[in-house]
């Protein structure tokens, strides 16, 4: 089977971030089916593209056995809101030309953010002589995300166009996956999407990578942690991470030097939170920048507690971070600064961690100190985790079935389409 991917965000080798699609696409791609991915070219660690993408406008290469068309981006996508607009709308242009390149593709995938990757997803799909099925896939609620954390202006003619845009994907697309049960409640509430036509496939981790291991490691000395009690943030340092509540909390911690808040990865708000925590004098906060995805393993293993903040928004209530399945599979419980479906998933079902009030200081340096002095309940929350993942999220179990959902889609669609030819004398 030939499977496309539309995804501005998937990670080139060795890229820190986001890589449940490059897993995906590997596993499929193991199975012996054709993958081939339409993606950007900008490096979100440095934000600029790789030497070898300058001056092209869709580069063809190979990624192992996966197919990877990598389209242009304007670096204009970390400057600003607008330049980030204005970096959605190169990708596209360039992805739509990649998706008029590919070979007919049995199954299309197109997943957002960005919203605009449903318009390369549907050319890719449709624009043949003998269409595809498509998915369109949520991976977080927009436009509303960006209107809630004041990206966009609620009343827009740019907002209104998402809106648009966003109602199309879900009544074009012959299926609707979202990632959280929330999304559905959503997408059903306002009549996008009916139940039958939404598919259940979230976030996960991958097990075999990340697995638990020695805290006293070779990470854990580079970063000279010693014996301090570590709680590490992987993740974007961006407005909807909000993580300005992070250094709140140092603050409130300056009684407790025994605990360490230790932040890899990068985004527009990184300098400003860095230059914040050093204007208060803070060594109990740090910023160490994008790390390697194959260091991460050890990094959560070299750490005590994985923390996951996001700003106070209502929209959030609705979304599972990625970060939370690698800290559960590792075995680290996780202190989650973020309500509604991830609470529910995290502290109830997997009782795996302990949850903060958002962008509550004081909530979350109490929560780090109620983890530091109790060693028994981290081993518990810890060792719950990794068996609640084992059980539902492993990245191996949620690739087969979302590899039995195209499967099924496919084979639906080449029916219809017999029948619609047979009654038609064609």
């Amino acid at each position: 089977m030939k499977i496309t991917v539309v995804h501005q965000y998937y990670l080139m080798p060795g890229q820190f971030g986001g890589s449940r699609f490059n897993e995906m696409a590997r596993l499929w791609s193991d199975q012996g089916h054709q993958v081939t991915v339409i993606a950007g070219t900008m490096d979100h660690g440095t934000g600029k593209a790789p030497d070898r993408y300058r001056g092209r406008w869709v580069t063809k290469e190979m990624d192992s056995t996966v197919t990877v068309y990598r389209c242009h981006v304007p670096e204009t996508y970390g400057k600003s809101h607008a330049g980030r607009m204005w970096a959605f709308l190169g990708f596209t242009f360039s992805a739509s030309t990649a998706a008029l390149r590919i070979p007919r593709p049995d199954v299309v995938i197109a997943t957002s953010p960005p919203l605009v990757a449903v318009i390369p997803g549907w050319i890719a799909a449709r624009l043949r002589l003998k269409p595809a099925p498509w998915i369109f896939e949520i991976r977080d609620l927009w436009p509303e995300s960006a209107v809630t954390t004041g990206v966009l202006r609620e009343k827009s003619l740019l907002t209104r166009l998402l809106y648009l845009l966003e109602k199309w994907a879900c009544r074009s697309a012959d299926k609707v996956n979202v990632l959280t049960p929330a999304f559905q409640e959503d997408i059903e509430r306002r009549g996008l999407a009916t139940a039958q036509k939404i598919l259940f496939v979230s976030n996960g981790a991958d097990t075999d990578s990340f697995r638990p291991g020695a805290r006293d490691n070779a990470a854990r000395r580079e970063f000279g942690w010693g014996d301090r009690f570590v709680a590490m943030y992987a993740g974007a340092h961006s407005l909807a991470n909000a993580l300005h509540q992070l250094v709140d909390a140092a603050e409130e911690l300056r009684d407790r030097q025994d605990i360490l808040i230790a932040c890899m990865g990068d985004g527009p708000d990184r300098k400003k939170l860095e230059a914040d925590a050093e204007r208060r004098g803070l060594n109990n906060i740090r910023f160490y920048g994008p790390q390697a995805k194959s260091a991460m393993p050890e990094i959560v293993n070299a750490s005590d507690v994985g923390l996951a903040v996001l700003q106070n928004n209502p929209t959030f209530r609705t979304v599972y971070p990625n970060k939370v399945f690698d800290y559960m599979s590792c075995a680290r419980p996780a202190l989650l600064a973020i309500d509604g479906a991830a609470r529910s998933l995290v502290c109830d079902q997997a009782e795996a961690g302990i949850f903060a009030e958002p962008e509550n200081a004081v909530a979350i340096a109490n929560g780090l100190r109620f983890l530091a002095d109790r060693p028994d309940e981290r081993e518990r929350m810890g060792r719950n985790g990794r068996n609640w993942v084992l059980a539902n999220a492993s990245r191996t179990a949620l690739a087969s079935r979302y590899l039995e959902a195209i499967v099924s889609l496919a084979g639906e669609y080449r029916k219809a389409a017999v029948s619609v030819g047979e009654s038609t004398g064609s």
